[in-house]
Formats: C-alpha cells, sequence, structure tokens
C-alpha cells in the first residue's frame, strides 16, 4: 500500500492580451484559470491532475486542501474507487453534486490515476485497458468566436491544413449572425469536414427553432449546449425542431446528473468533462451507461495539457469513444509552457495517446510559482 501524504492544489492564472480575447457565448476572455493537483504518496511517487477553474479557481484550491484532503489523507493511493466512495458518503452524498466538490474531486482522481499508471510503469490508456490508436480530433477550445465570416474562415484555414477534420464555431451571438458564420466556413471548406457548434447556453427556445433547419441543411455535427444544464424541458421541447443531434455534459457533474438525460431521451450526445465530472474514475462510469443506450462519447476538454493528454487515454480505452476537443487557442499557457508536449494533430486528423507511464506530461512547477491566481471574472 502506497498511502497519500501530500495533497497540494496550485491555482493559477494568466491574462488574455486585449487582441487575444475570444468573444464566445459567455463574454470575451480576459484570463484563463486552473486549479494544478499534485498528490505525493509515502514512498514519493508524485501524480499530478487538473480540478476545473469553476470560476473560482482559488475556493476550487482550498475545497482541495482543507476538507477533501483531510478526508482522504493516508489512504491508499491507487484505492481510487475508494477514495472516491469516501468523498460521495462525506460530502456529495449529504450535501449534492454541488460544482464545488465534482470539479475538487476531479483533478484529485486525475492525479491518483497518474500515479497508479507510474506504479505499475504503464500509460494511462493501457491501465484503463485500452489500447494505443489514432483518435480524431476536432480544433476546439477557446477559439473560433464571433469574427466577421470572412475572418473566421481565414482563422480556420491554418487548422484544416494541419490536419484536421473537423471544427468547432462559437455560436449563440445572434441567429443571423451564427448562420452567416456556418455557411461561410461550409463554403470554404466543403462537405470533407465536420463543422460542430457550441452556444454556450445564449440561446432561448426561439433561437433554437430558427437555428436547428438551417443546421440540418449544413450538416452539422451537433449544436452544444444551446440552454443551461438544468433547463430539461427546454431540451426536450427543441429535439423536435430538427435532426441535428443536441449535446450536453460538460456542465453536469457525476453519473448522477448524466442518467436523467436518458429519460428525457433528447440528448443524442454526452460530453463529460475529466476535471469536472467526478475525474477518470466517474468518467470511466458515465461511458459505460452511455454505452448501454449506444450514446458516443466526446469529452469536453478543460485548460491544461493534464487534462488533454488523460482525455486522449480515456478515448482509447472506451467502447464509445467519439473525438478529442483539442484546444487550439493561440497563447494557451497551460498547454504550451506548464507542462511537456501533451498531444500533436497528425495528418489523419487524429492524436494519439503518450507512451510514458501515467498520464504522460511533465510538469513545471516554476510555472505554478510564476503564475499565481487573479481574482476576478474571466470573461467579460
Amino acid at each position: 500500500m502506497s498511502k497519500i501524504v501530500s495533497i497540494k492544489a496550485y491555482p493559477t492564472s494568466f491574462p488574455v492580451p486585449k487582441d487575444g480575447g475570444v468573444a464566445l457565448g459567455v463574454g470575451r476572455a480576459v484570463k484563463r484559470d486552473a486549479v494544478v493537483v499534485k498528490v505525493t504518496t509515502e514512498d514519493g511517487l508524485v501524480g499530478w491532475g487538473e480540478s476545473h477553474h469553476g470560476r473560482a479557481h482559488t475556493a476550487v484550491a482550498a475545497l482541495l486542501e482543507t476538507t477533501l484532503s483531510r478526508l482522504v489523507m493516508g489512504m491508499d493511493a491507487v484505492d481510487t474507487v475508494g477514495v472516491w466512495n469516501r468523498i460521495y458518503r462525506n460530502q456529495l452524498a449529504s450535501h449534492g453534486m454541488g460544482a464545488g466538490c465534482a470539479l475538487a474531486m476531479s483533478g484529485l482522481d486525475m492525479a491518483l490515476w497518474d500515479i497508479r499508471g507510474k506504479a505499475a510503469g504503464w500509460p494511462l490508456y493501457r491501465l484503463l485497458g485500452g489500447a494505443s490508436r489514432p483518435v480524431p480530433a476536432y480544433a476546439g477550445g477557446v477559439a473560433l468566436g464571433y469574427q466577421p465570416p470572412e475572418q473566421l474562415v481565414e482563422e480556420a484555414r491554418p487548422h484544416l491544413e494541419a490536419g484536421y477534420r473537423a471544427l468547432k464555431l462559437r455560436i449563440g451571438d445572434t441567429v443571423r449572425n451564427d448562420i452567416s458564420r456556418m455557411e461561410a466556413v461550409r463554403d470554404a471548406f466543403g462537405e470533407e469536414i465536420d463543422i460542430l457548434a457550441d452556444a454556450n447556453t445564449a440561446y432561448r427556445l426561439e433561437d433554437v427553432r430558427r437555428v436547428l433547419p438551417a443546421m440540418d441543411r449544413l450538416g452539422m455535427g451537433w449544436l452544444e449546449e444551446p440552454f443551461p444544464p438544468h433547463d430539461r424541458r427546454a431540451y426536450a421541447q427543441a429535439r423536435s425542431y430538427g435532426r441535428t443531434p443536441l449535446a450536453v455534459g460538460e456542465n453536469h457533474f457525476t453519473r448522477f446528473e448524466f442518467t436523467p438525460l436518458l429519460d428525457d431521451g433528447a440528448i443524442g450526445i454526452w460530453q463529460p468533462d475529466l476535471s469536472k465530472c467526478g475525474g477518470i474514475t466517474e468518467a470511466l462510469r458515465i461511458a459505460a451507461i452511455a454505452s448501454a443506450y449506444k450514446i458516443p462519447v466526446h469529452p469536453h476538454s478543460s485548460m491544461t495539457g493534464l487534462n488533454q493528454a488523460a482525455s486522449i487515454h480515456f478515448l482509447c480505452a472506451i467502447d464509445n469513444a467519439g473525438y478529442f476537443e483539442a484546444d487550439v487557442s493561440r497563447g494557451n499557457l497551460f498547454r504550451d509552457a506548464l507542462v511537456s508536449e501533451p498531444w500533436r494533430i497528425g495528418g489523419d486528423g487524429c492524436v494519439r495517446p503518450l507512451e510514458r507511464p501515467g498520464i504522460g506530461v511533465e510538469v513545471d512547477e516554476d510555472f505554478l510559482k510564476a503564475h499565481p491566481a487573479i481574482e476576478g471574472p474571466g470573461y467579460v
């Protein structure tokens, strides 16, 4: 047994240059936040994970270092199910599926899986029961926003030239503008690419009624989060407005919030985030539930290369795997400087899992010291 002896959470931020802030449904990005989790065992193994910031990164970090660390300190670091269950019994079950606990425990769980891989000497995908294979990727992340159609086309072009065969547009502006952007990208690049769309909860029912027929005509791959995640009635009603699948999941916490979607019958694509849904342990359960209902899983990517590399491992280990969301945003230091290279797009439009033990990325702790938390909203 290798006991947990230390849990450290690093809230970290960097500002987005004024000319680099992408406008999307939740506002214009002014900074990037993350919570990086470091777990150390009594025999010196170190695991790293990412908890999504939840727009409250210092609070998420404090929850990790106080309540959750005291619950699990001294437990076996490879007992991911046991750690998950203790947090469930003492926090989630009695205080609800609140975002704070789900976000915090996700990074802890990811770090424990990193430790498990390092202890076994296996890359994470192998530990999860998967095999190395090419994983199709789409160009996404905080990119491809509300610029004029011709500028959007020019932003998208280099990604397709790099190998991507799918990309995700940010919509939720006005229906007229959104349709113009989708039409421009389809006209520019033809039918050979898959075009996805994310409204970031900015639509009303009337907007979806107007936009879905256009999306059907353009052959769009999905409409992601037109409404807030709790608005199940709106999703059920919107399902009748068109054929394009509705996608949700990045803001659903644990399998207990995903399973009611089966009763609604409105959601065709699930998008759990390993740094939000309760961690890798819970994402595997969510994927298994979805598999039983023939629902594909396209995980949402979080801020850092830790989450992104782990998501590729995860996709190699489930039988209903969809796209990897490749964060192609400009100047993401959490992808490019915090960690060693987490992934690389191939000419076939696919990424492949890292082969080093665990998640397979190295973390620069000097970066964390040089980029302390910046308080305030990340979007304005």
